[in-house]
């Protein structure tokens, strides 16, 4: 073997020292979840940064021909307490000013608990070089090994810097109340010590008003914990609106609550305001935890059964393959939940996991690219493998056990989704934060993450795919007119009026009303049959504008199933907006059945006899302010402008439009909404507006989709380069690019999304060198082929559902119920058990298979 100082001299060239802007991986392997903490450590590749583990190290020595490594160990010590750990029941001296972690004012990393080994590693003999090693070689050697060691370490490594950019920036702002808030002399002096609530003698989570100093207890958080909400009553009966919590008090400030902005505020007149009651800011200590500390407490453990569990039931853990739980990242019960259920679904094992038995981890590393990190496929797979394998179900150590010895709560080592979480939310207004999100909007968002990175071979979103056929009926001419979509989650509405239990909700509510804080929580009970029939009945349009008679009149609309898929996912709207717009949640129990038949809800096409209404456009409405344009006919051509049709602005229902600007919407926003959901009513615009609010041209004028510049246009004309270059880079091509941009007026992502919407449009291109397509010019005669769906019987079984506990989507908790070999498991991120008690009557996504025949 070669002397270890010549052989680190003759690979001094590939090793780098870190500059700002690399991505250091210290803490996660690329292609599995092994960590310094796990078996074997973490090699860290001191050219490209990249870290594996012990399994995978080699294969990247041999791929890359990369040699230096460094490698990190780290053994858990035994937990201290001092004066920065709260294991004594004592919360931290040192107060965070902001909801961030690991960074200036925030929360730090417990690194404290490990102690860590570094060291250099050559492949591939595997000799060690050490720090004191390093001092008996040549500067040339030292200086630049131990510089790169030193970079590695401090760096921050690639999931730490995604988790303090997602939990900085959370900064309260200045309360509009804080600087007039009236004070009554009404003589009240609060003491340093020694509080208690004026109303029930509660001791602990105590709110001093700063408009009479009235020591009130806070709310009662949805576990039970907490106060007795004597604090907000006492706001709702008075009307004061700013409190501060007692304990948090310190010379730097304090936690004050705004009831009526409903949020954590600054009040600049804080030291003034205390004053007035007798406290000195500049002489108390902070002898309770901080709002801060403890949101930040909730979302690293919100896995504990404290605060979701079955009944208050002793669940049996549960280990082994399909039975791996996944940490909590700070409000990622979302995603966890919904890759969990995925994962059962056999479309996504055999994608990603198709021998798990085999050499999964050649497969893994001989697909992968340079940098397998920022692979979709390779980040998938190695999430699921995670989950499938078995290889992380095993219980947790305790952490204050120095033996390591682990303790029987359900806790697995599971694991951490860091690095899959960062690369499906890159570039997501909402998934790329730790915010709480919808899990409905979650598993479409991932869904066409699938379909986007799966244009050739199997996709296994297409378990989900099914046809929608509309059938719209004018009531005038007896007329139809068939449409199909393509949709993946059946949206079930709540009828509220149709609840078994009225008489005990009105009680409940009247008693509510009358002040009684001892009136019990009433849930609706729907019946589930109701749910089906106001899914399934006729729904009517109003201001149907039918081309048979020529004019606006009343249609009805019914909704069936063009085809079944294998797997049905239906959303309960839980979810909806009161009558002042502000989201809320309805507090249901559904009788979700079992098995499921939707036979009777499959699509018949067009009836005997029945005739269709005729293909017309409908007029356009004239407007001094729009500019005429010419649209190509479909039977015009290039060099015959006569067929050119003038396009105005579409038929817009007025007061439509008007309702929404009156809500504050941008004019053309609300053109939009009502153009794209074609005059079908307020709601339906409503719920568009909604859910296009983030898009970049939500306020840009409405240009239907289609039109061209006039005649003559060339395909790249007024379509961004930049635009075009990003999607061909895809693979796509520059015709098929130039379509997709000029059909959504040039915003790049929504033409990505377009494009992976019609790919089997695209694919039956004839894309010719002038741009145009054999599909657009023999338009008339055979239209393209419709997307790929599966069909089936619509008989079903019940195989997951999953959960959400809160009062909106943006807040709350997520688990998810899955049958596995007959038995219902409870995956509560980090806890895997079996389920005694499914609550299948208040989930909110549930999951069906087709039962086969």
């Amino acid at each position: 073997m070669a002397d270890v100082g010549e052989v680190l001299r003759s690979v001094l060239s590939t090793i780098r020292v870190p500059k700002p802007g690399d991505r250091v991986h210290k803490d996660e392997c690329a292609l599995s979840f092994s960590s310094p903490e796990t078996d074997g450590g973490l090699y860290v590749c001191m050219n490209t940064f990249l870290g594996f583990g012990s399994q995978y190290v080699d294969r990247h020595h041999a791929r890359s021909g990369q040699r230096a490594y460094l490698h990190i160990t780290r053994t858990r010590k035994a937990k201290k307490e001092d004066d920065n750990n709260s294991g004594s029941g004592h919360p931290p001296k040192k107060k965070p000013t902001r909801l961030a972690i690991g960074i200036e004012g925030g929360f730090d990393v417990e690194q404290e608990l490990y102690e860590e080994d570094v060291k250099v590693v050559i492949l591939p003999d595997r000799q060690e070089v050490t720090s004191d090693d390093l001092t008996t070689m040549p500067d040339v050697v030292k200086e630049r090994v131990s510089l790169s060691m030193a970079g590695i370490m401090a760096a921050d490594s690639v999931s730490h810097a995604l988790q303090v950019q997602q939990w900085d920036g959370e900064v309260r702002q200045e309360s509009r109340h804080a600087p007039d808030l009236k004070q009554l002399d009404n003589g009240v002096k609060i003491p340093p010590s020694g509080w208690r609530c004026d109303v029930c003698d509660l001791q602990e989570n105590l709110w001093a008003n700063l408009t009479d100093g009235k020591v009130l207890c806070g709310r009662r958080y949805f576990d039970g914990s907490g106060g007795n909400n004597h604090a907000l009553l006492h706001f709702q009966e008075t009307g004061y609106p700013l409190a501060v919590k007692l304990g948090t008090i310190t010379p730097d400030g304090a936690d004050v609550y705004s009831y009526d902005e409903d949020d954590m505020v600054l009040d600049s007149k804080l030291p003034e305001h205390l004053s007035h009651f007798g406290i000195d800011m500049m002489t108390m200590e902070k002898t309770e935890r901080t709002m801060t500390e403890l949101e930040i407490a909730v979302n690293q453990r919100v896995g504990e059964w404290e605060v979701i569990q079955e009944s208050g039931t002793t669940l049996r853990p549960m280990f082994g393959p399909g039975l791996t739980g996944m940490k909590n990242l700070g409000n990622s019960c979302y995603l966890n939940s919904v890759m969990q259920v995925l994962f059962t679904v056999p479309d996504f094992q055999s994608k990603y996991v198709p021998n798990i038995d085999g050499d999964h981890v050649s497969k893994i590393i001989d697909e992968a690219p340079s940098d397998p990190t920022q692979d979709f496929k390779t980040q998938v797979a190695k999430l699921g493998y995670g989950l499938l394998s078995g290889e992380y179900s095993k219980p947790a150590p305790d952490p204050g056990d120095e033996n390591g010895t682990p303790e029987p709560r359900g806790d697995q080592i599971g694991i951490a989704p860091r690095m899959f979480k960062a690369l499906v939310g890159r570039g997501h207004p909402e998934f790329s934060t730790n915010r709480q999100q919808d899990a409905q909007e979650f598993l479409l968002h991932f869904i066409n993450m699938v379909e986007r990175n799966c244009r050739s071979g199997s996709n296994p979103s297409e378990a989900f795919r099914y046809l929608v056929e509309e059938r719209i009926v004018c009531e005038q001419s007896q007329k139809a007119k068939y449409t199909q979509r393509v949709d993946y989650i059946v949206q079930l509405p709540v009828p509220m009026d149709q609840a078994t239990n009225t008489e005990e909700l009105q009680e409940a509510e009247r008693r509510r009303e009358e002040g009684d804080t001892s009136a019990p929580t009433v849930r609706a009970q729907i019946p589930f049959t109701a749910c089906m029939a106001a899914l399934s009945e006729p729904e009517v349009l109003t201001d149907f504008w039918s081309s048979a008679v020529q004019a606006k009149t009343t249609a009805t609309k019914t909704t069936r199933f063009a085809s079944f898929p294998d797997h049905l996912v239906i959303q309960i709207k839980k979810f909806t907006f009161g009558l002042d717009w502000v989201p809320k949640k309805l507090d249901v129990s559904i009788d979700v059945p079992d098995t499921l038949d939707l036979s009777a809800l499959r699509a018949t096409g067009q009836q005997p006899g029945e005739e269709l209404l005729p293909e017309v456009a409908p007029p356009p409405l004239m407007t001094p302010d729009v500019e005429v344009k010419g649209i190509l006919g479909s039977h015009g051509n290039d060099e015959d402008d006569s067929l050119y049709s003038p396009l105005l602005s579409p038929v817009l229902d007025d007061s439509t439009v008007s309702q929404l600007c009156e809500m504050g919407f941008p004019l053309e926003a609300c053109r939009k909404a009502v153009y794209y959901t074609g005059n079908t009513g307020i709601d339906a615009a409503m719920n568009w507006i909604m859910g296009h609010m983030d898009d970049p041209d939500f306020s840009a004028p409405l240009v239907v989709p289609g039109c061209s510049s006039g005649p003559g246009t060339t395909p790249t004309e007024s379509v961004s380069e930049e635009h075009l270059a990003t999607i061909v880079s895809m693979g796509f091509s520059r015709d098929q690019a130039t379509k997709a941009l000029r059909a959504t007026s040039n915003v790049l992502h929504r033409a990505v999304d377009w494009i992976f919407s019609h790919l089997d449009d695209l694919e039956s291109m004839d894309v010719s060198e002038g741009g145009r397509s054999a599909a657009e010019s023999e338009s008339a005669r055979e239209p393209p082929p419709g997307p790929r769906v599966r069909d089936g019987p619509g008989k079903y079984e019940l195989f997951a559902f999953i959960s959400h506990m809160g009062t909106s989507t943006m807040c709350g908790h997520y688990v998810c119920h899955i049958k596995k070999d007959q038995q219902w498991v409870i995956f509560n991120d980090q806890k895997v058990c079996a389920s005694e008690k499914p609550p299948k009557d208040l989930g909110y996504l549930y999951f069906y298979r087709r039962v086969p025949e």
